[in-house]
């Protein structure tokens, strides 16, 4: 991992190891977009972000323990940290998690007609922006994250994913 001056930290880790076959990329992807992700978004230079690269094994038990849903989903964000909050001088500022599931990411990558990185880069920017604070709740908010997510997308050579003209 390469830790730039006052850039947030991102670690990825796999424990599904069916990423590398599906994605040889996937972690230095992953770690890409969450970074961009994180400068776009303001994040405090301290922040720390890991990304779990899991199956849908993995990711269905979280969702079930989390949210209450018996089932697997592409993404999933776990805020550990307040982003607007102040950060103590030189103290690490721990946002969180972000987990997605190779077989729902796969899936909807295919039915999308979409490259699998490409999906897999929107769905950790997706998660990152969760992380800041960001969510799609009510229309407006939904407008104004996924405007973010397009425009961090953009900067990463990744086309719209909302849009359907495929």
């Amino acid at each position: 991992m390469t830790v730039l001056a006052d850039a947030p930290t991102v670690e990825v880790t796999m424990p599904c190891a069916a990423w590398r076959e599906m994605c040889a990329e996937a972690a230095a992807l992953a770690a890409a977009a969450a970074r961009l992700a994180l400068r776009r978004g303001a994040a405090p230079a301290a922040a720390i972000v890991d990304i779990s690269l899991a199956d849908d094994a993995a990711q269905r038990a979280l969702n079930r323990t989390w949210r209450g849903k018996d089932t697997p989903t592409n993404v999933l964000a776990f805020p550990a940290a307040d982003p607007s909050l102040p950060v103590p001088a030189g103290a690490p500022l721990l946002l969180g998690d972000v987990v997605l599931a190779l077989e729902t990411v796969c899936r909807e990558a295919a039915e999308q007609r979409k490259p699998l990185a490409d999906h897999l880069r929107h769905l950790v920017v997706h998660g990152v922006l969760h992380l800041l604070g960001h969510d799609h709740v009510e229309p407006a908010d939904a407008a104004a994250m996924e405007a973010r997510e397009i425009a961090i997308l953009a900067e990463l050579g990744v086309p719209n994913p909302y849009d359907d003209t495929i």
